[in-house]
């Protein structure tokens, strides 16, 4: 691929087409992943304060124990996912399943932190609401980032798609069939 970029980049060139926005380079963007994580796990010991068991004696519905164990295991997951992701951050499919992942996290976490703040410890709920947070810039630098590789990978595809119909019409192309040159009389 790396071989095909200054290709691509002519290609644009040629046909009067603007390069896709420029996407960081791995070792640049593999710290904000690494931060994103390590940010991300400190949600961990807060779920485990969390007692839903004890809100559901208090009137809670019983599904904020399930719950929890689905915000856990997501956040398992999440970290999982990222630590895939930093380590090959030019793939987009590991890019959008942390991406992805997190979101789910998050919409469980706001569900959590109003049981929470109804059921067990209003501060406890702000401090979820706090570290969950803290990521909100590597979210959103997560989220261009995605964006700029997607927009890279559609170009570099439109690009090869582009040379492969012209090389297609080239070879689909009859070739002239040249008149066999006679031979002088006699001569061999």
């Amino acid at each position: 691929m790396r071989t095909l970029l200054p290709f691509l980049l002519l290609s644009f060139l040629a046909h009067g087409q603007t390069p896709a926005p420029s996407v960081p380079n791995s070792w640049d963007i593999a710290p904000i992943i690494a931060d994103f994580s390590e940010k991300a796990g400190r949600l961990k010991p807060l779920l485990d304060e969390l007692t839903p068991q004890e809100w559901v004696k208090k009137g809670a519905p019983d599904t904020y124990v399930s719950q929890l164990v689905t915000a856990q295991q997501e956040l398992e997951y999440f970290s999982k996912s990222a630590m895939l992701f930093g380590q090959q951050p030019d793939k987009l499919t590991l890019a959008l399943d942390s991406y992805f992942r997190w979101e789910s996290l998050h919409a469980r976490l706001d569900t959590l932190r109003e049981g929470a703040r109804q059921y067990q410890d209003p501060a406890l709920a702000d401090l979820l609401e706090a570290v969950f947070g803290i990521n909100a810039s590597n979210q959103a630098k997560l989220r261009q980032y995605m964006a700029d590789l997607a927009a890279q990978r559609e170009e570099e595809f439109g690009v090869v798609n582009q040379e492969a119909q012209r090389c297609r019409g080239v070879l689909a192309r009859p070739t002239p069939v040249q008149p066999a040159k006679k031979s002088a009389p006699g001569r061999q």
